[in-house]
């Protein structure tokens, strides 16, 4: 049985056919890329997966449940979560407040940050250890907005990781960093989801990204698959090569 499954899933906006019947799969401890040119359906596929956007037919179903009317948090509860292309930190916190806010939100808890008492040392560290395993420990005390760009990504990557996802979403991990920090960026991120044994699903436009370090790639094109392969399978399908890769770059 796959970890996550659509089925026909459907969400027109206006006339735009931005994500049409799709089926698609994530499967149990693997790293899937998501191409696609701009429009493609990409990023309306994963929101409506995370419940940011509701679906008008089809259903999701993940672990085997239909989460298809579920909020966000039940979302987030049962294993789903995700990073952002824009950043979604709070700048004015620490890196390490920030990884703690996340521990504490999947927790339940709902204390200002401020009014954490020592008896929550287990939380504070927690947040130092998931700093630790994405290399950002000696940033720990430095505010989000005060990390270089690839220090941001990371740290988003961070703060959904410590959700304790089964099933991690990562929006475009290295647009707006250097080509110096993508790979670095990637080898971290990718380690620590095989090491953990979670699904990640990497929308990304960099094509070395998507063939060095997924195991299986998914293309959309107006809304549909396109195709579904491996790397080597994508590489050689020219209906993909015509259609995306001389553009997915851009």
């Amino acid at each position: 049985m796959s970890l996550l499954e659509t089925r026909s899933l459907v969400k027109y906006f206006g006339d735009t056919h931005a994500v049409d019947h799709v089926d698609f799969k994530v499967q149990e401890r693997e790293v899937l890329a998501l191409i696609g040119s701009n429009g493609a359906g990409k990023t309306t596929l994963v929101n409506l997966i995370s419940g940011l956007v509701r679906a008008d037919e089809g259903q999701i179903v993940f672990r085997g449940v239909d989460v298809t009317a579920q909020s966000v948090h039940e979302r987030i509860r049962a294993g789903i979560a995700r990073s952002f292309q824009l950043v979604n930190l709070f700048d004015q916190l620490t890196a390490v407040d920030n990884v703690a806010l996340s521990v504490f939100a999947r927790d339940g808890k709902t204390r200002k940050l401020m009014a954490l008492a020592d008896s929550d040392q287990a939380v504070w560290q927690e947040a130092n250890e998931v700093l630790r395993v994405f290399g950002l420990q000696a940033k720990a005390r430095v505010l989000a907005g005060g990390l270089s760009q690839g220090e941001r990504k990371l740290l988003d990557v961070a703060v959904a990781y410590a959700l304790k996802p089964k099933l991690l979403f990562l929006d475009e991990p290295t647009s707006g960093v250097s080509t110096r920090e993508k790979a670095p960026i990637m080898d971290i991120v990718t380690s620590v989801v095989r090491s953990e044994g979670i699904s990640a699903a990497i929308i990304e436009h960099d094509m070395d990204v998507v063939f060095n370090y997924s195991d299986r790639i998914v293309a959309m094109h107006q809304g549909a698959i396109l195709a579904d392969g491996t790397p080597a399978a994508i590489r050689a399908n020219e209906l993909v090569t015509t259609t995306l890769i001389g553009t997915a770059t851009r």
